[in-house]
């Protein structure tokens, strides 16, 4: 049997022990969606999150808020490079 330092060790609610495995890591960026015309949030409040590891794969999904007050993470297809307003100017993503 594989031993791991205690650090690692995570216990489940029903008591059962687990090892926290790193899969990859990287960098990520969130956006929101924007009427054009009101600059408000568009109805829903769905939220694009873009997952880039340090591998060069690239991860979305969608982030929907629901009733229950969590979220539902739904994956999307890549769209590959766009653009994003930061605010001020038209940023890469």
């Amino acid at each position: 049997m594989t031993t791991f330092p205690e650090e690692v060790l995570t216990r489940t609610k029903k008591g059962d022990i687990e090892v926290r495995s790193l899969i990859d890591r990287g960098r990520y960026v969130r956006y929101s969606y924007l009427h054009p015309e009101t600059g408000q949030p568009m109805e829903g409040g769905k939220v694009k999150l873009v997952l880039f590891s340090e591998s060069g794969k690239t991860e979305e999904y969608f982030v929907i808020p629901t009733k229950s007050s969590r979220d539902l993470l739904i994956p999307a297809a890549e769209k590959g490079t766009r653009k994003i307003w930061d605010g001020t100017k038209a940023v890469d993503v």
